[in-house]
């Protein structure tokens, strides 16, 4: 359990006798991000250390290995390591961290990129993982994290949708009337089987245990995009049954207060996944550290976005009787592009 430091937010108030007085709200302060070349500068990690965050997570593509040679791996790690920008933040609060396919090792990779074990080694070796973490007791990254601000606690689940992944389904070229519906080319095609998988067992297990550990908040961090629909490219919508398996499992399990936080894409918006007999799930997605893309896909969910600028998120949570909930997006420029505000009341069973 890492506690937080205090940080507080002063609401005046009117006292009975006439009086003003300060009643102090606990605020924790969540920064996020992806998709960072380290041969590139990154502006944005130092404007989010002058944020004073309680904790940022790196959401994938932290570095662009591409690389089947592990010492070309390591020294693209150390280049990020030696920016100014990265002590900066690291100097700044504590760096969570799980990977989407780029520093996994190969740009769409899943279970059968054959360095996978030594590229988890030099992973954990980066970001300072403990010699008893239970990260090292099982394949993958996966991991959970518990930051606590009080009495208030908020679940890291730091999901891996790289080492258990099954190979992507490739878009069937003679289906026309599916290409019609997009004015790019589509790469992939929604999987049908029930054999395929992104999480795997293990890990499907291990997540439907930590979603019944009390929590008053729970950030399901992916490198993948999850609550967007399908555009060709890689993401949950990829494999339905595991988009679907993910939203029983919240449901069956009761878990309130579930966020998702995801990377990948190369711009940042905020989308909204409606299902029957579940509260509205929300995906933040924050992509382009030093990235960016050309276009946005078309997401039917997305609410807030896009935005095409490098940039980071922000979660700021203010511990009231209902705790409000303010998702950010701050560009390079050091502007507020997304500010978007919910109440914990608004994420959980009724």
């Amino acid at each position: 359990m890492v506690r937080l430091r205090k940080f507080v937010f002063p609401l005046l108030l009117l006292s009975v006798c006439g009086m003003s007085c300060k009643q102090e709200t606990a605020v924790t302060k969540i920064a996020f991000g992806s998709c960072g070349h380290q041969s590139d500068p990154q502006p944005v990690l130092a404007i989010a250390a002058a944020q004073n965050p309680d904790a940022f997570i790196f959401l994938g593509d932290n570095i662009y290995g591409d690389t089947d040679n592990m010492d070309t791996l390591r020294n693209k790690y150390e280049r990020l390591g030696a920016k100014p920008e990265y002590r900066q933040l690291a100097a700044a609060t504590k760096i969570f961290a799980t990977w989407d396919d780029h520093d996994f090792g190969r740009n769409d990779a899943g279970k059968y990129y054959p360095y996978k074990k030594e590229s988890k080694e030099i992973f954990m070796e980066f970001f300072k993982e403990p010699a008893n973490s239970d990260r090292r007791k099982h394949d993958g990254i996966y991991k959970a994290e518990y930051l606590q601000e009080g009495d208030k606690i908020i679940q890291l689940i730091l999901l891996d949708v790289r080492s258990f992944r099954s190979d992507l389904l490739l878009f069937d070229k003679e289906n026309k009337e599916l290409q019609a519906k997009y004015f790019y080319p589509l790469d992939y095609q929604p999987h049908t089987s029930p054999d395929s998988t992104l999480l795997g067992d293990e890990q499907w297990k291990w997540l439907g245990e930590e979603l019944k550990k009390p929590a008053d908040l729970r950030l399901i961090c992916s490198g993948s995009q999850f609550g967007i629909e399908f555009n060709g490219y890689e993401a949950w919508a990829n494999f339905p049954l595991e988009q679907k398996r993910m939203l029983e499992l919240i449901k069956s399990t009761k878990a309130n207060g579930v966020l998702f936080l995801s990377g990948d894409v190369h711009y940042a918006e905020i989308s909204r996944l409606e299902t029957d007999g579940l509260y509205p799930i929300y995906d933040i997605t924050s992509s382009g550290i030093t990235s960016t893309w050309s276009f946005a896909t078309p997401n039917k969910n997305r609410i807030e976005g896009p935005v095409m600028d490098n940039h980071f998120g922000l979660l700021t949570i203010e511990w009231e009787k209902d705790p409000v909930i303010r998702m950010e997006i701050i560009d390079k420029y050091k502007n507020n592009r997304i500010e978007y505000t919910i109440n914990k009341s608004q994420i959980q069973f009724k």
